[in-house]
């Protein structure tokens, strides 16, 4: 089979790694922006607030997460919203984007141990079930999960028992490679589909997405399998790939020039692309940190300030991980 449908197997199966629960953060296989601090969404939510303000989104816009995980990020962002601008919790709607029920189901149980019933969470199973006005519109992390081709040169991966092999490259990946210059490394697949059926669920909408990855090719592969904190590139003759299989994460740099042109032909505006460190300068990260320091004092600011460190200094997420967003 091809690579891309052996990662697609891997995370998206019924029993893939996706499909279920996992933990993240320390007892998990990984860390993300979210696990790292709160107060990543919380500077999500201070620049939506501006935007309501400048009057470039509505009062009443709908907010979407997508791969929302435990829901983490939104019930974050409502958190914030809650302490900085109470009053829109009365006129914003929270939603989440999720298609395995096993998520939808620990996505409710979190909001209702977190919110009560002062909260309403609604679910869709995938962007074509949304007819949608307004939307701002977050994911953290989607892009590096999308199903993707491995080439070589010429030649593209294809996995029979648990073995990889180098054969024809197909026509879709061989247009992607040139377009791109891409000689060894990934192929994704599917973010012309994903921008295609976002644009359709949205009379209007802002997406903003983070991830890692660049807008250069550095011609070199950088998939890799995460487990218990461990990295093992794909070809590490340390990792048991079939043991792997389905039981830890697997991953790959996000070629964000190809993403940023699948969003463009499909409509949409590219807004910004920054790193994460600019990104959530700009977004009020640290006047955020000084409302904590003025409420609640020094002690109460210190550790905040060093979670907040870990998401935008620059040796640590805040050059590696980028933001990018659009609009229609």
């Amino acid at each position: 089979m091809k690579f891309s449908q052996f990662i697609k197997k891997w995370l998206y199966d019924i029993d893939g790694y996706y499909a279920n629960f996992k933990a993240i953060g320390k007892e998990g296989d990984f860390y993300t922006s979210v696990s790292v601090s709160k107060f990543f969404g919380g500077a999500i939510a201070n620049y939506l607030i501006s935007l309501i303000d400048k009057k470039e989104l509505s009062k009443s816009v709908d907010i979407f997460e997508i791969g929302a995980h435990k829901g983490y990020l939104l019930a974050d962002i409502i958190e914030f919203i809650y302490t900085l601008r109470p009053e829109l919790l009365n006129s914003v709607t929270f939603n989440i984007i999720e298609p395995f029920e096993a998520l939808q189901k620990v996505q409710k149980e979190y909001f209702k141990s977190s919110f009560g019933e002062a909260i309403k969470l609604n679910h869709f199973n995938s962007l074509k079930d949304i007819r949608s006005k307004e939307g701002f519109v977050i994911s953290n992390e989607i892009f590096d999960a999308f199903p993707c081709e491995l080439i070589y040169k010429d030649k593209m991966a294809y996995v029979e028992n648990f073995n990889i092999d180098f054969l024809n490259m197909d026509s879709f990946t061989k247009d992607i490679s040139k377009k791109y210059g891409i000689y060894k490394g990934e192929v994704s697949l599917g973010f012309e589909k994903f921008a295609k059926d976002l644009y359709e669920a949205f009379d209007s909408c802002l997406f903003l997405s983070f991830d890692y990855g660049d807008l250069e090719i550095r011609n070199d592969f950088s998939i890799r399998v995460y487990t218990e904190h461990k990295v093992y590139p794909l070809f590490d003759k340390e990792l048991d790939l079939r043991k792997a299989f389905k039981k830890s994460d697997i991953t790959y740099d996000v070629n964000f020039s190809h993403l940023i042109d699948a969003f463009v032909e499909a409509g949409f505006k590219k807004e910004s692309f920054k790193t994460q460190l600019v990104a959530l300068v700009d977004f009020g990260i640290l006047d955020l940190l000084e409302i904590v320091k003025n409420k609640k004092g020094f002690n109460a600011y210190l550790r905040e300030a060093n979670k907040v460190k870990t998401l935008i200094h620059p040796a640590m997420m805040g050059e590696r991980f980028k933001m990018v967003s659009f609009k229609k």
